[in-house]
């Protein structure tokens, strides 16, 4: 296993991240301790989670119930200092959550690290912005100019990181990041660290695959000059790139399109040739989908680790696989060739 630092930090990470989303309702308490175990014998050391999870589906009676997994596999194993973790705080919307205030951020933290079984964590990162966001399938009617003015959200964006600034120094937070952020919300948080001398956001955690690759331009070049580490969910576009559905096809009840209808959207009449290309490329060179998804988030030329989830070990064993997996020139150029047939599918 490859390590890397997040962000301009000192924290060491493994290049591969362990996500959690599905612990609590597709995984009981012990697949996911399971999970675990097996990611850290393959030097796994960093495991993101939040407040939110699990998923499929959010309710509100369930959210947390993540975090207190993970809870209990550090009060039963004592490794917590084996693992970098790292949660995140809701956005205002979801599951009736309020925004991100200096109030709700200490609060939820708070909470977090109950549940968590800790009294700190690596790395607590803003699920969304307050002002909203154009991920989640909403950038094909995104407006901008509904976003509350522009001094009202940087108000809030200094409050927010001046309590940053007191949650590092107590001790309860090594480092910052944001998630289903834009290129100028990331430029405003970093604008603002320098201006306060709080902490800046080292990491931006977004949605990015061979089907999803929003980031590839203006937050690429942004990552690359300003040091922001990408941590890349759903980099299997939830299952799409495994192959496992076969065109919409075979569709296990106990799957995540299963339990969740269309993936977020992300089902749509676009998404079934553009994840057959990539599958039949993976055929052509005899590698495994799924190996090759992951393998490919690491080729890019801004600093990127993928988030990857599974519902069984077997599963999370395929894209532990691609770490160590190299994709020969041949293999970029078909994979270029079908991005160019195949943008933008959701």
């Amino acid at each position: 296993m490859r390590y890397r630092t997040l962000g301009k930090t000192d924290i060491e990470v493994s290049e591969i991240c362990l996500g959690t989303m599905t612990w609590g309702t597709q995984n009981t308490l012990e697949e996911g301790h399971a999970q675990i175990e097996r990611a850290l014998e393959d030097g796994v050391n960093f495991m993101d989670t939040a407040e939110m999870y699990p998923v499929n589906p959010v309710r509100k009676e369930t959210a947390g119930d993540t975090e207190a997994i993970i809870g209990e596999y550090f009060a039963r194993s004592g490794k917590r200092k084996d693992w970098v973790l790292a949660t995140k705080i809701a956005g205002p919307g979801m599951l009736g959550t309020e925004g991100i205030t200096p109030k709700t951020l200490v609060e939820r933290l708070e909470a977090s690290l109950k549940r968590l079984k800790t009294d700190y964590v690596d790395l607590y990162q803003l699920h969304w912005p307050n002002r909203g966001s154009y991920h989640f399938r909403q950038h094909w009617s995104y407006d901008p100019s509904q976003q509350p003015p522009k001094e009202e959200i940087l108000d809030n964006m200094r409050a927010v990181n001046e309590t940053m600034a007191e949650l590092q120094k107590a001790g309860k937070v090594r480092a910052f990041g944001t998630s289903n952020e834009t290129a100028w919300g990331m430029a405003q948080w970093l604008r603002i660290a320098e201006e306060t001398g709080g902490p800046r956001m080292e990491t931006i955690q977004n949605e990015y695959s061979l089907l999803c690759r929003l980031y590839d331009t203006d937050l690429g070049e942004f990552a690359v000059h300003e040091k922001v580490s990408l941590l890349a969910y759903s980099c299997l576009g939830c299952g799409l790139l495994t192959g496992k559905y076969n065109g919409g096809t075979t569709v296990d009840p106990k799957s995540r399109m299963g339990m969740n209808g269309d993936l977020g959207g992300r089902v749509t009449p676009s998404v079934w040739p553009a994840t057959q290309a990539y599958v039949d490329i993976a055929a052509k060179h005899g590698l495994d989908p799924t190996s090759m998804a992951i393998a490919w988030t690491m080729t890019r030329p801004f600093e990127v680790m993928p988030i990857v989830g599974a519902t069984s070990v077997a599963q999370l064993e395929k894209s532990l696989d691609g770490e160590t997996l190299e994709l020969s020139d041949e293999v970029l150029k078909d994979i270029a060739a079908a991005y160019r047939a195949h943008a933008l599918p959701f």
